[in-house]
């Protein structure tokens, strides 16, 4: 997770930057390192006793034994205080509410959004997909605000493709993981089973992401563009992820579900790879 968050927020920055700035880039890239690190551990610290039923998760530290929860809890907010402070040097001219730099202050309400709200959620309702889908589609956003210090449609447009893509993307893995996710307590599936709704949620939420992602396209949103040739590439990547969202939709099955999961570690890196080469390559 902390590699795909700081590629993302990396080809982000990539995607804003005129001139490039080494400075920018590395607290960027050590900051958005370091709060995900403290999501991720305060998340295990909330989740240690729910972790020992699944197997993906029984192996982790807290679970094992092999570190306290007060070592853990220390660590990972130091982590946050690092990786927030490190976001807000970047362009703190431009604050929210004279407070914070943009970028420092989506570098908080990520982890304030994942660790209070997403993570105890998971245990009451599957709406806590929608919830972390928040501080799941940041990073992107992230890396546009950090070389622009711009939070207009274009960085909503990047945020908005990570957004709408993490629904197929967590749907089947809640399919995938459906046994374990009810062994340990967790309410991951929309609908609570696994059947036609949630395979219908990904579809739809598939589809408008592939439109929002040749939006850049279609209605030349300024600081973001695309040539006729990465829009092309961007439609057909979205096309074949939504393709495999329609099969689980038909064939509501692990395999089909399994298949989309795959392809959804898949297109994302993808899609942010032709982004950035039709703005170096080819515009």
């Amino acid at each position: 997770m902390s590699i795909t968050v700081v590629f993302s927020a990396t080809i982000g920055y990539l995607l804003g930057v005129n001139t490039f700035d080494i400075t920018t880039f590395i607290l960027l890239v050590v900051g958005g390192f370091f709060v995900t690190g403290a999501a991720n551990g305060l998340n295990q610290v909330i989740e240690r006793e729910h972790d020992k039923f699944m197997e993906r998760t029984a192996s982790r530290p807290l679970p094992q034994g092999n570190l306290s929860v007060n070592q853990a809890f220390y660590f990972s907010i130091l982590l946050g205080v690092l990786g927030v402070v490190s976001l807000n040097y970047i362009n703190p001219q431009g604050s929210f509410f004279g407070l914070m730099s943009k970028s420092g202050a989506f570098g908080l309400l990520s982890i304030v959004l994942y660790v209070l709200v997403y993570t105890p959620l998971k245990r009451v309702s599957p709406f806590a997909i929608t919830v972390g889908a928040v501080p799941g589609a940041i990073p992107f956003l992230l890396g546009f605000v950090a070389a622009t210090d711009d939070f207009g449609i274009a960085a909503i447009t990047l945020f908005s493709i990570q957004f709408f893509w993490q629904y197929p993307h967590f749907i089947a893995i809640a399919w995938v993981q459906d046994i374990e996710y009810k062994k340990a307590g967790f309410k991951m599936m929309l609908g609570g089973k696994k059947g036609k709704y949630p395979a219908f949620i990904g579809m739809i939420a598939a589809a408008i992401m592939t439109v929002i992602s040749v939006a850049p396209f279609l209605w030349k949103i300024p600081l973001l563009s695309l040539s006729i040739y990465g829009a092309v590439t961007v439609f057909l990547l979205g096309f074949w992820f939504t393709f495999n969202a329609v099969k689980l939709y038909r064939n509501c099955d692990d395999a089909t579900a399994r298949t989309l999961m795959l392809s959804s570690f898949a297109y994302l890196p993808l899609i942010q790879v032709v982004y950035m080469l039709d703005k170096f390559l080819i515009q």
